[in-house]
């Protein structure tokens, strides 16, 4: 298996250099690349990256969906794996998806856990257990096959919110989905910065919001406005 790691960013320079190093403490063949899909960032993001020998490319869209596009049309792997920036697969992550591969899956994904003690946060990663496409929010890492995403088709990329999901929900109905029972660590940041109870009000009001088919621009307005969330979220 050679597997294509793809990771949009947009002024991460904070969390960039972790997670690409965390990435390649655990690789553990050749037989792998990492892609950085950046989105013009005003900080050292891609300075970052490139000393840290990974490939960057600066996408013509901005936007996670035309990012993590962009990459897929250079990447050499039959099996795509979509990290966000300051997520760090669980160590063991390279194995576990060839594993899924040979056991027939062609997409899937790992549980989740913040990087936070907070009571009320692992309640959270703790519904990330149950294999429904309700526990399977944002912010995770996701893989798929080569031939399942040319069946499935692109991420949306008109779509800068709900892009995940979106197109969790397209590869579940149409591939073999794998929910590996060990966790990626995500980022508590979103629920530094607002209260907990703030948060699932503003994911469930979006959600809804789109079910009901609503405008990209009214779920993002919505969503800014019920949360203070980090400038490069959209």
């Amino acid at each position: 298996m050679f597997l294509s790691i793809i990771m949009p960013t947009y002024n991460e320079e904070a969390n960039i250099g972790i997670t690409i190093s965390h990435l390649l403490k655990y690789l553990k063949s050749d037989s792998f690349e990492i892609i950085v899909s950046d989105a013009v960032s005003s900080d050292n993001t891609c300075q970052i990256a490139i000393e840290l020998g990974v490939k960057v490319l600066v996408s013509p869209v901005k936007g996670r969906a035309g990012q993590m596009n962009h990459a897929v049309k250079q990447a050499k792997g039959g099996v795509f794996y979509f990290v966000h920036a300051d997520s760090l697969p669980t160590p063991t992550f390279q194995n576990d998806i060839q594993k899924a591969i040979e056991n027939g899956f062609d997409c899937g994904s790992f549980l989740t856990r913040f990087d936070s003690n907070r009571f009320i946060l692992k309640i959270n990663a703790f519904f990330t257990r149950f294999n429904y496409l309700f526990f399977r929010g944002g912010d995770q890492t996701i893989f798929i096959t080569k031939s399942l995403w040319k069946k499935v088709g692109n991420y949306k990329e008109e779509m800068l919110i709900m892009e995940d999901y979106d197109f969790l929900e397209r590869i579940w109905n149409a591939g073999k989905f794998k929910l590996i029972s060990k966790t990626t660590l995500i980022s508590a940041r979103k629920y530094d910065e607002n209260s907990w109870l703030t948060v699932q009000l503003a994911n469930l009001k979006v959600v809804n919001m789109y079910k009901k088919g609503a405008s990209q621009s009214d779920m993002i307005t919505t969503y800014k406005q019920m949360l203070n969330y980090r400038k490069n979220a959209f």
